[in-house]
């Protein structure tokens, strides 16, 4: 593990070891999310991806994004973007897995293409095979992520996910769902990216403009999620991720 993953683990276990004293439902996301970036640094030493610094780098930047947002929202909850305003704000009765789909979708949505373009730089996405390393890279994580989730639907139940016997015959069914959504979310995470890199080429005005148009379609897509009803049915319809419009 290199020294910045060491720094962002051990940022991640304090803030972990301050929610579960609250008994804060903020804890489910910020374990699954502990427990995968370390699934990420084994993925890193073992090869999986064309530029280990590069990954590693953005590994660290990306979940940066999201512990500012939780600790701001701990000094002020009106404080940090909607999107992770309205993921802190469901419901605490929630099922911890809700928890996790709602930080999954705030983050992948709004934080990673911002992630992406602050660490692929003009001049790399300027040459095709440095942006479609980045790229191929970029999609390698949908392995380790997919890999994941037999063993994080094993960790929510420990954590006091209460599981129905619908919820075991659905099981491999919403497994095979994840890894589709993953898919089609990274899809669209990288054509944001490529639209918030148009907007920085055009300076800092009209990215700020496009970083706002992300946030507002972020937020809203974690209020539908938030609404009662089948989620994976709306998933099914609309998908995971969200779009940014033209221009």
């Amino acid at each position: 593990m290199t020294a910045p993953v060491e720094e962002l683990v051990g940022r991640m276990r304090a803030l972990l070891d301050e929610l579960e004293a609250d008994g804060d439902p903020g804890r489910f996301f910020l374990g699954t999310y502990l427990r995968t970036t370390e699934a990420v640094d084994a993925a890193i030493d073992g090869g999986l991806f064309e530029d280990p610094a590069w990954v590693t780098a953005w590994d660290v930047d990306f979940a940066e994004f999201y512990l500012d947002a939780l600790e701001a929202h701990r000094r002020d909850p009106a404080s940090p973007p909607a999107p992770w305003r309205a993921a802190f704000g469901t419901d605490p009765r929630t099922r911890p897995e809700g928890h996790v789909l709602l930080g999954m979708n705030a983050h992948i949505n709004f934080d990673l293409p911002q992630s992406l373009v602050r660490v692929i730089g003009p001049a790399d996405l300027a040459d095709p095979a440095v942006s479609e390393s980045r790229r191929r890279d970029h999609e390698r994580i949908d392995a380790v992520l997919a890999g994941r989730v037999a063993h994080e639907d094993v960790a929510l139940q420990a954590a006091g996910s209460r599981r129905t016997v619908v919820d075991r015959v659905m099981a491999g069914a919403n497994r095979t769902a994840a890894r589709v959504l993953l898919r089609e979310s990274r899809r669209k995470v990288w054509a944001n990216t490529m639209a918030l890199h148009e907007a920085r080429l055009a300076g800092p005005e009209a990215l700020a403009r496009r970083v706002a148009q992300l946030e507002e379609v972020s937020a809203a897509r974690v209020a539908d999620l938030q609404r009662g009803g089948p989620v994976l049915l709306r998933l099914a319809v609309s998908g995971f991720g969200v779009e940014l419009p033209e221009g």
